[in-house]
């Protein structure tokens, strides 16, 4: 059985949000219809509101998001 890097990556990000509540995806674009870039995300969002979260922009604020939550 083969399965592709984006399809483990998924599968990970999925195992995580469900045994963790405290776990929690942010990045720019990543909560959009899109899913990011690589679409690792896409659908993500409406699956856990609150949980996957699009991120503006900011170098800073993502560093303070991450120290935060740390």
């Amino acid at each position: 059985m083969s399965v592709s890097y984006l399809e483990a990556i998924r599968e990970a990000q999925a195992h995580l949000l469900r045994e963790a509540e405290r776990v929690f995806i942010y990045g720019q674009d990543v909560g959009g219809k899109f899913g990011g870039a690589f679409k690792a995300t896409k659908g993500r969002a409406a699956e856990l509101p609150g949980r996957v979260l699009t991120t503006p922009i900011s170098e800073y604020g993502l560093v303070g998001t991450a120290m935060g939550a740390a």
